[in-house]
């Protein structure tokens, strides 16, 4: 029998040791008390990043034929709204949560009031077949984007108030379900399917963070799925979609050809990329490669690793929001940051989903990536009050305190004089 080598016994302990230290360090990292509200801040701020680097370089060749020249029209707008969503963000962040939930009811209402002054005739506009946009000057603006945002602040707001009552089915049901159900019927007569469909997810999300029986979740999903089939066999578009997604390139030279070029784009991006600024696809061959299918793009041009950081930014806001939802006593901010999850998580995965060919191409942007504005700043507000619920926990309210505290008495001790 072979005698164990003290060398090797040596090392091992010490290799073992080297990664109980680490994971001690790692854990105490993750349980500091301010450790949601910096996930929240940096995750935000690199996807906000990321997003203008990849809006300039997708949306180039696309300003160029379109506007004389200028390549950087597009890159330009979005700035424009970025310079108008993160001071809105900000003072998000700050407002207290009264006076968020004093927002709750004009918000839905000016969503519906929005939703239908897009049936007016003059003030719709109708982009890619859908009229779901509303002119504003020389903007235009979407507002079921600003929708999302709406429903669930309202539906947060409603559920904390009936709290105690939600155990009787119609409390649930009324009048959260017939509200967000009105603002779903606004943007369906809109013909926009894919973003009915985020906000019936919305719905499902705040009914089951507020425990409704698994039959109501059923007798909703059933019905719902025959709804968006028969809306989807209306439309000869749709339906080649719906038929093609699995295999784009059966139809490559009609629905096929968008999801196809996608993927060229994807694969032709490898572990690390061509380089941003090098994508191929955005010169005419993938339409909408600043928006719908700018995740295309990113791969192209920032490769397996770029796609992978994206996703994983995107899942730690979710983690960073799940646990301070998870760590609050407010009804309020629990529902509401539960549904704020579940509305831009949701909306990540349709969009890389479509972009993949998992998912039928439903016209659903990328969020804080892909351009336009009027998805951009309700997003950027959604995270703001995320960050302000992080800032607000009593835990790391005391760090921030402490930490203020402390740096105020080093600056006055560097003016004390030797």
């Amino acid at each position: 029998m072979t005698a164990a080598n003290p060398l090797d016994e040596s090392r091992t302990a010490g290799r073992q040791s080297s990664v109980r230290h680490w994971y001690a360090v790692a854990r105490d990292a993750i349980d500091r008390p301010l450790t949601a509200y910096y996930l929240l801040l940096g995750a935000s701020a690199l996807l906000l990043t990321i997003g203008l680097i990849m809006v300039l370089s997708a949306s180039s060749v696309y300003s160029y034929k379109e506007n004389d020249g200028n390549s950087y029209a597009v890159v330009t707008r979005q700035l424009i709204w970025v310079a108008i969503a993160i001071p809105c963000a900000w003072i998000a962040s700050r407002l207290p949560i009264g006076a968020v939930r004093r927002f709750a009811w004009p918000a839905l209402l000016v969503a519906i009031v929005l939703l239908a002054l897009v049936r007016v005739p003059g003030l719709g506009v109708e982009v890619n077949g859908n009229k779901n946009w509303l002119g504003v000057g020389p903007f235009t603006i979407q507002p079921a984007e600003i929708a999302k945002l709406a429903i669930v602040l309202w539906a947060a707001h409603i559920y904390a108030r009936k709290e105690k009552r939600l155990g009787s089915l119609h409390e649930l049901v009324f009048p959260v379900v017939l509200g967000i159900g009105l603002v779903i019927v606004l943007v369906m007569l809109g013909r926009d399917l894919g973003t009915a469909l985020v906000l019936f997810a919305i719905l499902l999300a705040m009914l089951w963070v507020v425990g409704a029986p698994a039959r109501l979740f059923t007798m909703s999903i059933l019905v719902t799925g025959v709804i968006a089939l028969y809306l989807a066999t209306t439309s000869a578009h749709r339906l080649e979609r719906l038929t093609t997604f699995t295999d784009p390139f059966k139809d490559f030279h009609k629905a096929g050809w968008q999801p196809a070029h996608g993927l060229y784009a994807l694969s032709s991006g490898g572990w690390f990329g061509q380089g941003i600024g090098a994508s191929q696809q955005k010169w005419g061959d993938l339409p909408e490669a600043h928006t719908d299918f700018i995740f295309a793009v990113l791969g192209e041009e920032l490769g397996l690793v770029g796609t992978l950081l994206v996703i994983a930014l995107f899942l730690t806001i979710a983690y960073a929001a799940i646990r301070v939802a998870a760590q609050t006593a407010d009804p309020f901010v629990r529902y509401l940051t539960f549904g704020i999850v579940v509305w831009l998580l949701g909306q990540m995965i349709i969009n890389v989903g479509m972009v993949l060919a998992l998912l039928p191409v439903i016209g659903i942007p990328l969020p804080l990536v892909s351009y336009g504005g009027s998805a951009l700043v309700p997003s950027l507000v959604a995270l703001g009050l995320l960050i302000g619920f992080a800032r607000r926990d009593p835990e790391a309210a005391r760090a921030l305190a402490q930490r203020k505290k402390a740096r105020s008495a080093g600056l006055s001790a560097g003016r004390v004089p030797h």
